[in-house]
């Protein structure tokens, strides 16, 4: 992972050094459950505390030699602990320490995201309340469609997120599992207490049923997590840098004292951070595919998963963790102008209106069929540039017929469209 992209606390968490010290307190924890069931000595366990430690180095040095990262791994603990470090290991299996261990990264990552949640849902809401009355016009399919609000967007994007975080709390408890069952996941070699005994430690559930690993079914569903969690950034994004174009600037990217747009056009004002998070997104959802093929492993384990998790994991976790910080600090200091949404939003000469002049028709007694021809029959008028739509539809003898001028006017009103925003926010907010 390029440090560019990277913050320092998850950084951290899939660091050699970090890794190793799960797998060794994954191994002490093992011995000491080990010693209460009278398998191993009790000053055995305790030598292993006290003199354990481990040598990144070294652990690589021998891994070159006998090509297997936990042998190397304890050969390095042993040369620290010294006779009494023939009791590590006993009964177990790698993936008892690989497996368990990818469980503490991935809920410790998990914690951190929900942190970076947190952050990101207070400045939604701060901003969507701020705005909750900020008129702006609402589009499907990049076209004017009717009036919102542009709190309204915001409370939206704070709703889509708090599902994210619902779902990432599941998906944390999900992947939270710890196997310590030996060689086939039969715990011929080692009792089940142990295991009972390290998820304790370890804040981890007990796998109920492993093979040699951990089911990948687990981790497909958090790295799919991951991937919503991402779109979502991404969604969000794509809306800032929508508002932000030169014809539509109804909001844009903080732009700092000193920064600079382009090196060839000193006047740009360019939307480089959504930009970064639409990238980010993809390269968080890029682990997916990986991660649900990792599910369908041979018999009770091959490996064709690690060199997969050995990637994903750090590089999805730790893109997002900068993603979700990122889309924080856009969104907290995002410039809002709502005399430009009032702008575009009356660029059109009221024919966004035309929908509530189309139900007025019908409640008048006139046809669906007939409304919808006498309503598109003026705004296409105003669409071509050729006048004002409330003055086309005062002079259309069919509509002036059912309306009167007054009618016509009053449903122009923008208070109509917002009359809800206060039930809308009481259900987001809660």
């Amino acid at each position: 992972m390029i440090p560019r992209y990277s913050r320092p606390a998850m950084a951290a968490l899939w660091t050699p050094e970090a890794r190793y010290q799960i797998w060794f307190e994954i191994e002490a924890h093992a011995t000491d459950a080990l010693a209460e069931l009278g398998v191993v000595p009790r000053d055995a366990a305790a030598a292993i505390w006290t003199r354990g430690g481990f040598d990144v180095a070294r652990i690589d040095e021998i891994e070159r030699e006998v090509k297997h990262d936990v042998i190397a791994f304890l050969t390095s603990v042993a040369e620290h602990v010294g006779p009494e470090a023939r009791f590590l290991h006993q009964g177990m299996t790698s993936s008892d320490v690989l497996d368990t261990c990818l469980a503490v990264q991935l809920t410790r990552a998990a914690d951190i995201l929900l942190a970076d949640l947190d952050a990101l849902l207070a400045v939604l809401k701060r901003r969507a309340i701020e705005h909750k009355l900020t008129i702006c016009i609402g589009r499907s399919h990049g076209i004017h469609a009717e009036p919102t609000t542009f709190g309204l967007k915001l409370a939206q994007a704070y709703a889509e997120f708090a599902r994210n975080r619902a779902r990432l709390v599941e998906a944390r408890r999900e992947v939270g599992t710890c196997a310590i069952s030996g060689a086939v996941g039969t715990f011929a070699n080692i009792d089940p207490r142990v295991e009972a005994h390290v998820a304790g430690k370890l804040g981890l559930a007990i796998e109920p049923v492993s093979t040699q690993v951990i089911p990948r079914d687990r981790h497909a569903a958090y790295f799919s997590t991951l991937a919503l969690i991402a779109s979502s950034i991404e969604r969000l994004a794509i809306e800032i840098r929508h508002l932000q174009r030169t014809e539509v600037l109804e909001a844009e990217e903080a732009f700092t004292k000193g920064q600079k747009g382009s090196s060839a056009m000193p006047h740009k004002r360019n939307p480089v951070l959504s930009e970064n998070l639409t990238g980010l997104a993809r390269l968080v959802r890029s682990a997916v595919i990986p991660a649900l093929e990792n599910v369908a492993l041979w018999h009770e384990r091959d490996i064709s998963h690690s060199s997969v998790e050995r990637g994903i994991g750090p590089d999805a976790t730790i893109h997002l963790d900068f993603a979700l910080a990122r889309l924080t600090g856009l969104m907290d200091g995002l410039v809002v102008y709502p005399q430009n949404m009032r702008k575009n939003l009356d660029r059109l000469g009221g024919v966004v209106h035309s929908g509530r002049v189309l139900l007025a028709l019908t409640q008048k007694g006139m046809s669906r069929e007939a409304s919808y021809d006498a309503v598109q029959r003026n705004a296409m008028k105003v669409w071509r540039g050729e006048g004002d739509f409330l003055t086309f539809l005062k002079a259309d003898p069919e509509v002036a017929a059912l309306l009167a001028d007054g009618e016509l006017a009053d449903l122009f009103d923008l208070g109509y469209h917002t009359k809800h925003v206060e039930a809308i926010f009481a259900r987001v907010f809660v």
